[in-house]
């Protein structure tokens, strides 16, 4: 008998053999048959990590009556779509959603599965995650892949008091999972032309098995969405105190936009935290932003970066933030602001614009219609 010991039949700390999973799968979230954009953004952005992993990426719609969302899903860049319809998940719970969404993992094994960082989000990625069981990176800025074998997520998000990037890895388990801002990532352009396929699945719990009801929606109309925001008018510590949001918000309502601020404004007390744009606040990705009386600290910019035309106003020539600026006017905010605000106005009178209603998300205007009222 050899007395040489046996080798092992895999490497101490050997990657697991994960060659059965496959594909990045998108959770579509959508409230009354309409889908939250930070899911066509995620499409957008799953497109790319499906093309670097060279896998199909695939979506699921559950709710009721949310056909026309699988084939919205597919206008977004979806090669296959998942759809589960049933009256009783015609409101959002987490037991029936999670257990689809559970099946659909164990039967497809996507490789990486997505969520937005909404509240919905966040609840249903908890809950699966608990169950595979597998890790999950919450509230991520940045997405990526290493290429084959590894084929790892690479899943970044702020950390150590927003100071760092912590760049996070799920080694072990299958699939990887993270959810991920809204206005972080860009949505592909709409085409109709595509086409997917479309694949019903069952609902797994009938009504009198779910435990939880919904009695009713409390809606608050006068909630800030800023992530849906088209124009947002931002304020920092440059406005000196309260007050001169007052001035802000009048610039926000001849433009049709919404009122943002820094982190420093907030914790100043000045506004309240649900206008905070930046790492600790809301990520937005508007057609229009105005940065006022702001600084530029990476803390609010990352927050902003992917605004399509950004207008810095700062008496500081040599802020921060005019370095992400396309325009740029150095003078003092407060004479500059309402001189603006007036010309907007005036225009609007001359030209009888006007501008759209910032809570009807069912008009969102092109780009080129709001730059043209901004001027």
């Amino acid at each position: 008998m050899s007395n040489e010991p046996k080798k092992e039949t895999q490497d101490a700390g050997a990657m697991p053999d994960w060659s059965a999973y496959r594909g990045v799968l998108i959770v579509i979230e959508q409230r009354d048959g309409e889908a939250k954009k930070v899911s066509w953004q995620l499409l957008g952005e799953g497109k790319k990590l499906a093309a670097k992993l060279e896998v199909p990426l695939l979506a699921l719609v559950i709710g009721n009556g949310v056909e026309p969302l699988a084939k919205e899903a597919a206008y977004y860049g979806a090669d296959k779509v998942y759809l589960c319809e049933a009256p009783e998940l015609g409101v959002y719970r987490t037991r029936p959603y999670s257990r689809i969404c559970l099946k659909l993992i164990d039967e497809v094994k996507p490789e990486i599965v997505l969520f937005g960082a909404t509240g919905t989000g966040r609840d249903l990625a908890g809950a699966i995650a608990t169950h595979l069981p597998t890790g999950l990176t919450a509230d991520t800025t940045e997405l990526d892949v290493e290429p084959h074998p590894s084929r790892l997520l690479l899943a970044s998000r702020p950390a150590f008091s927003e100071k760092m990037m912590a760049t996070i890895l799920c080694k072990q388990y299958r699939p990887q999972m993270a959810t991920a801002r809204a206005g972080v990532f860009q949505a592909l352009p709409r085409d109709e032309t595509r086409e997917a396929e479309i694949i019903r699945i069952e609902s797994l719990m009938p009504e009198e098995e779910i435990a939880a009801q919904v009695i009713d929606f409390i809606r608050d109309t006068g909630n800030l969405n800023l992530e849906e925001a088209d124009i947002i008018v931002s304020g920092g510590r440059g406005l000196g105190g309260p007050e001169p949001f007052a001035m802000l918000k009048e610039l926000a309502d001849a433009l049709g936009g919404v009122v943002g601020a820094s982190r420093a404004a907030v914790d100043a007390g000045w506004i309240k935290h649900e206008h905070q744009v930046g790492q600790t606040g809301s990520t937005v990705r508007p057609k229009l932003y105005f940065a006022i009386g702001i600084s530029g600290a990476v803390q609010h910019t990352v927050g902003m970066g992917n605004s399509d035309i950004v207008i810095a106003i700062n008496r500081d020539e040599k802020a921060t933030i005019f370095q992400f600026a396309h325009y740029g006017i150095v003078g003092d905010l407060f004479k500059i602001v309402p001189a603006i605000t007036e010309e907007v106005k005036k225009r609007k009178s001359l030209f009888g614009i006007q501008l759209p209603n910032t809570e009807a998300a069912s008009q969102e205007p092109s780009r080129q219609q709001n730059l043209e009222q901004s001027v």
